[in-house]
């Protein structure tokens, strides 16, 4: 009985300080790194960073919402992690050549809207909600589900 009381005030410990530690809190928009500074003004000349956070987690990671929607996750560094520009079109500059090209002979006339860097490769949204997963390279993996 002591021993169950033990780990399940182990596991309750555990649980508040996965909540403790997850809490996002805003920053200044100049408080960002300076490469998401960079990569905002590249990417969108014409859109401001409203709206700026930092997650408390280990490694730190930012958030930036802009003016016109789009919102950009960039890693402890700066450099960016994930690009939802909200059914809007993401920057050809943001895209790498080879996934850029496979969606436009696959899908032509699709855009990609949102891309993300994962562990495998890329995973991209098109505007037409359909989810594509690539290797590091660009190579086609599969559809996500």
């Amino acid at each position: 009985m002591k021993t169950r009381k033990l780990i399940l005030a182990a596991i309750f410990a555990l649980m508040m300080s996965t909540v403790c530690c997850a809490d996002d809190r805003p920053i200044s928009p100049d408080k960002l790194p300076d490469a998401a500074k960079t990569f905002v003004k590249q990417s969108f000349p014409e859109a401001v960073i409203s709206f700026a956070k930092i997650e408390s987690d280990f490694p730190k990671e930012y958030e930036a919402l802009l003016n016109n929607g789009v919102k950009v996750e960039f890693d402890s560094k700066g450099v960016w992690k994930s690009v939802d520009c909200n059914q809007g079109i993401v920057p050809a500059g943001v895209i790498p050549a080879a996934i850029a090209d496979y969606v436009k002979t696959s899908f032509p006339g699709v855009a990609i809207s949102k891309i993300a860097k994962k562990r495998y490769g890329y995973e991209v949204e098109l505007q037409n909600d359909i989810e594509l997963r690539f290797n590091n390279a660009g190579g086609f993996i599969g559809y996500d589900d």
